[in-house]
């Protein structure tokens, strides 16, 4: 490990001048709406990765190796099948099947959050933020309820949903595979599975407090949906049914020891084929794909490299006073430090360390908890979350930063009080 003193010495100019820029950027997200012209998000963040590139915080070269492909591959996959799930009526014909029977907002909400907190165990959260966000903004529109009260759901299910499985999302999938966890897909379930269905019930109680408004007794009426493209449709539900078939075959693979087959990049892209290989509209699809999400990416890459390079989130972990093998330590640490330099780096940092001093199973699940539910806290704690805003202000809908945390902060703050419960006393 670094010794904090080092590390502290040998923190740059050109270091201090990425948490300058980190720290503008994260303001100016916050403040964004403040500003008489919409400012997105990607924006935002691609001046930022351009500063310290400039500056030469960063070099070109490391600058380039910082963009993760793996990530970059796997959304682009997945939003050419949400584009085609989309443009061709069948997201919106899916729909009606999956919650003709929610007859009003409480149950829609709660529909929303534990399907899609359950099915983020399985397909990923990032999946489902890309397929979940024009499907939810459709239902928004028919049956007059706050878009953003449904994004919001979507955000909290996915981000809590996929802490219960190691597959959920990227950093419990690195702790599976690197922290030493015993039969990852039990001993996930086994801790966080009912802390998991507890915070879920806790989201929707905060979710019906600030918007109140939108709860009542009025009846929601579903009619059936109609497709629009039948043959789009059709290599739509293939492209989708391939995700599942082949993150059922990793689950099993791995479940009986086999090891992993092929990646979620690969997923991603072999279900994408369908789609463009058959389709007459792939051009169309692939000209709507959310580009500037994966603008958003590869910049936050490039400035949270600059930042880790600087060495002082390295340097205050180590020369912290802090138990660091402790419950309460490691969930707060998690939830805090994931806002600054993502879960997944975070993660990356904290794992040697808790495999070096402790190793427990319940550390190792405090730190896939603290991580994830970090997701919970602001906008830029997930990746989800930056998919779902993305989407929804190109669709009119814009979830400011400050709203966002206004819900965000209580409830990350229950779900860690729930998760440090059940870890230490149950």
């Amino acid at each position: 490990m670094y010794d904090a003193q080092i590390l502290i010495q040998t923190i740059s100019p050109s270091g201090n001048l990425s948490l300058i820029v980190l720290a503008a950027v994260l303001v100016a997200i916050a403040g964004r709406q403040l500003l008489q012209t919409r400012i997105m998000i990607w924006q935002i963040m691609l001046a930022g990765a351009l500063v310290v590139l400039l500056a030469g915080s960063i070099s070109p070269a490391d600058a380039l190796r910082a963009i993760n492909p793996d990530v970059m591959l796997f959304l682009a996959g997945m939003f050419v099948i949400g584009v085609a799930l989309e443009e061709s009526g069948y997201l919106e014909s899916l729909s009606y099947r999956l919650f003709k029977r929610a007859k009003n907002v409480d149950q829609l909400v709660l529909a929303i959050l534990f399907g899609t907190g359950i099915l983020s165990a399985i397909l990923m959260n990032d999946t489902l933020a890309i397929v979940g966000t024009p499907l939810l903004l459709h239902f928004a529109k028919k049956y007059d309820i706050s878009p953003k009260l449904l994004l919001l759901s979507l955000a909290f299910g996915v981000t809590i949903g996929s802490v219960a499985s190691p597959i959920g999302n990227p950093q419990n999938l690195l702790i599976a595979l690197s922290g030493g966890v015993p039969n990852p897909f039990v001993t996930f379930f086994r801790y966080l599975a009912l802390p998991t269905a507890a915070n879920l019930l806790i989201a929707y109680g905060i979710l019906k407090l600030f918007y109140r408004r939108e709860f009542g007794g009025r009846v929601l009426n579903h009619g059936r949906e109609y497709v629009d493209d039948r043959h789009l449709a059709h290599l739509s539900r293939v492209s989708l049914a391939m995700v599942v078939a082949l993150i059922a075959v990793k689950i099993l693979s791995v479940s009986f020891g086999f090891g992993s087959p092929f990646g979620l990049t690969e997923i991603a892209l072999f279900s994408a084929l369908p789609i463009l290989i058959f389709s007459p509209r792939r051009v169309e699809v692939a000209k709507k794909v959310d580009w500037r999400t994966l603008i958003f990416f590869a910049s936050m890459f490039v400035l949270m490299e600059s930042v880790w390079n600087a060495g002082l989130f390295q340097a205050a972990i180590n020369g912290s006073s802090l138990e660091a093998t402790s419950i309460p330590v490691i969930l707060a640490t998690s939830a805090l430090l994931s806002q600054f330099i993502s879960n997944v780096p975070f993660v990356a940092l904290y794992l040697p360390l808790l495999s070096h001093l402790d190793g427990s199973v319940e550390g190792m699940m405090a730190l896939a908890a603290g991580s994830t539910i970090a997701g919970n806290l602001t906008i830029i704690g997930a990746a989800s979350n930056v998919i779902i805003v993305q989407n929804g202000e190109r669709r009119g809908t814009f979830l400011t930063f400050t709203e966002f945390v206004k819900v965000g902060f209580p409830l990350t703050a229950a779900n860690l009080l729930v998760y440090w419960i059940f870890l230490s006393f149950l």
